[in-house]
C-alpha cells in the first residue's frame, strides 16, 4: 500500500482529491493537513510515497515547506495559480492540477506518478518561490528539528556561502539553501542593497561608511560588523541613502 498525504488549507479541495483517489486501491491517505507546518510534521512521521500539495497556504507556503523537509516524496501540486506561472516549474514535480480540476485530469497526473520513479525537487523549483506574494516578508529557516520564521526587516546582512547563504539575524547566523540573486530579486530594494558580490545589506542597519583605501569603502553596521562595499555598488548605495 502506497502512502499519501493531502496538504491544502481548503477542506473542499482535500475532499475532491480524496474522492478521486478512492478509485486507486493501492493508495492510502495517511494524513490531511491544513498548512505547511502540519504537512512537514506529517511527512516526517509517515514518510509518504506521494503528497498532494497546495502552494498558497497560511504560515508557510508549499515551496517553503519543501525546503524544510528531509524526506522528499513525489509531489503533485494542487493550485489555483495561473497556468502560465506554473509552467516555470511543471517539469520539476510529478504534475500540477490547476483548480478546479476534473477526474480525467487527476487520472493523467496519477499516470505520471507511475512512470516517474524519482521525484525532482530542484533549485529551479525552489527559486520559483520568488513569485510568492509573502516571500519578501519572511525567511523560513530549519535548524535540526527547529523551524524559525525570520521577518526580513530584522535581517542584518545576507552573505554568500558556497551553495548557501548566511542569514545574519540578531547576533546569530543561519544557513539557507538559496542564491544571492534570489534574495536580490525578492527582497525590498528600498531596504536591501547588494553592496558586494558576497553581501546584501539592510540599509537600516548601517551607521557609517568609511573610506578603506582609494576608491574603496567599508560599511559599519550597528552590530559593529564591517562589510566591504564594491566600487560598482557604492553609487547605488548612495542613491538608496539619498546622499
Amino acid at each position: 500500500m502506497k502512502k499519501v498525504i493531502l496538504i491544502d488549507d481548503e477542506p473542499l479541495a482535500r475532499m475532491i482529491v480524496r474522492e478521486y483517489l478512492a478509485s486507486y486501491s493501492e493508495y492510502e491517505i495517511v494524513a490531511e493537513c491544513n498548512d505547511g507546518f502540519e504537512g512537514a510534521k506529517a511527512i516526517a512521521n509517515h514518510e509518504p510515497d506521494l503528497i498532494f500539495l497546495d502552494i498558497q497556504m497560511p504560515k508557510i507556503n508549499g515551496f517553503e515547506m519543501l525546503e524544510i523537509i528531509n524526506f522528499h516524496p513525489k509531489v503533485i501540486f494542487t493550485t489555483a495559480f495561473d497556468e502560465f506561472a506554473i509552467k516555470a516549474f511543471e517539469e520539476n514535480a510529478i504534475d500540477y492540477l490547476l483548480k478546479p480540476f476534473r477526474k480525467d485530469r487527476f487520472d493523467k497526473a496519477m499516470e505520471k506518478v507511475k512512470t516517474q520513479l524519482v521525484p525532482v525537487i530542484s533549485d529551479q523549483l525552489q527559486e520559483t518561490n520568488a513569485k510568492q506574494p509573502d516571500e519578501h516578508l519572511r525567511v523560513v529557516i530549519r535548524n535540526g528539528s527547529d523551524i524559525s520564521i525570520i521577518p526580513t526587516y530584522e535581517i542584518e546582512v545576507i552573505e554568500a556561502y558556497d551553495d548557501y547563504v548566511k542569514i545574519h539575524h540578531k547576533g546569530k547566523t543561519h544557513l539557507k539553501k538559496k542564491t544571492m540573486n534570489y534574495f536580490e530579486k525578492t527582497l525590498d530594494p528600498n531596504r536591501f542593497v547588494r553592496v558586494h558580490r558576497s553581501y546584501i545589506l539592510n540599509i537600516l542597519e548601517l551607521t557609517k561608511i568609511e573610506t578603506y583605501e582609494k576608491n574603496s569603502y567599508i560599511a559599519i553596521l550597528k552590530s559593529g560588523k564591517r562589510i566591504p562595499i564594491s566600487r560598482t555598488a557604492y553609487g547605488p548605495l548612495k542613491d538608496s541613502l539619498d546622499i
